[in-house]
């Protein structure tokens, strides 16, 4: 639904049964009585904004506009209107990410850089982001083929952490059919962005090809990406507590652990491992990729002597410890 004018014209919209339904499971999280919501005016987080609207809560809603689309600042103005209509506070900024290679990551880059500075202005501590049930099976899905491990395959988490603000999905035991059935019964309209629609993006080919293919075939994509995000979450837990008990240690800049117990796990805890030591090292968030894992097991194979340069940081063989510094070196020199 295209909708460059009031998405309802009602003040007083009923959120429904299904919307107050999409939130109910929250009641453990114990949200906030004031939180922000980002807000894009697409289905999944105007459900979202009622939803959370209609359960009582102070809401704000964060409207990040990147300029992918000629339109994108006059919807930003109707989903201002549209705020002010429903009596919810409505902040808007413009981020350029158009040119980069990666616009998505850039995007996301950008979106969180503002979140943060919203979070601080207003006293926000708690956002709330609509990523739903078939997001994160499409996460996963995508993960898989760019050959992530069972961390990357675990999917999004419902609560995670962006410095001082908690960043919570409430909709990922939602369906996206379930939000729009619910939208259409309080006769409220969305925006629909058509970047949505470019199949170049790997996102929206598994969303427009693969997982029609799946479906036709008679197996629900969502219902398996799904099943095996839970299996990964489950390995993952495993793993970390193995990892935990790994020893490591940080020192002066240089995070360490015995070589020999490092030498002796199995492939996909030394991989966690190694996860935990460069996050020690650049903080929360930074991660290795797939090249530096593989890069590190053949490293291993050959008997792991001297060290191996990967991105930013060094992994190093020295007496009885595997070391991992910071080191000014990539993998493209």
């Amino acid at each position: 639904m295209i909708a460059v004018e009031a998405l309802s014209n009602s003040s007083s919209v009923d959120s429904v049964p299904l919307l107050s339904q999409a939130v109910a499971w929250l009641d453990d999280c114990r949200l906030p009585e004031r939180l922000a919501v980002g807000f894009s005016g697409g289905a999944d987080s105007t459900a979202l904004l009622l939803a959370l609207h209609h359960a009582g809560h102070e809401v704000i809603a964060w409207h990040v506009d990147h300029g992918w689309r000629a339109d994108s600042a006059r919807e930003a103005d109707v989903l201002r209107q549209q705020m002010d209509i429903w009596g919810i506070e409505f902040h808007s900024a413009s981020v350029n990410a158009t040119s980069a290679s990666n616009r998505e990551a850039t995007a996301r880059k950008a979106r969180h850089v503002q979140f943060a500075l919203w979070a601080e202005a207003q006293g926000i501590r708690t956002l709330c982001l609509a990523h739903h049930r078939d997001d994160q099976a499409e996460t996963v899905c995508m993960r898989m083929l760019q050959g992530a491990g069972v961390a990357g395959c675990a999917g999004m988490q419902p609560v995670w952490e962006l410095g001082h603000l908690s960043i919570v999905r409430p909709l990922l035991r939602v369906s996206k059919s379930m939000l729009k059935a619910a939208l259409r019964q309080a006769n409220v309209r969305w925006l629909e962005d058509a970047s949505n629609r470019d199949t170049t993006l790997m996102r929206n080919h598994i969303r427009h090809h693969l997982f029609p293919y799946i479906q036709k075939n008679g197996i629900d994509p969502s219902d398996l990406f799904c099943r095996w995000q839970m299996q990964a979450s489950r390995l993952a837990v495993i793993l970390n507590r193995q990892a935990s008990a790994a020893g490591i240690q940080q020192r002066q800049g240089v995070v360490s652990m015995s070589w020999n117990i490092w030498r002796e796990m199995p492939v996909s805890v030394r991989a966690c491992v190694l996860q935990r030591m460069i996050a020690m090292l650049f903080g929360g968030g930074v991660v290795l990729g797939r090249r530096h894992i593989e890069l590190a097991e053949s490293w291993l194979r050959k008997g792991g002597r001297g060290g191996i340069d990967l991105t930013r940081c060094r992994l190093s063989h020295r007496g009885k410890d595997l070391q991992l510094s910071a080191a000014e070196v990539s993998l493209y020199r």
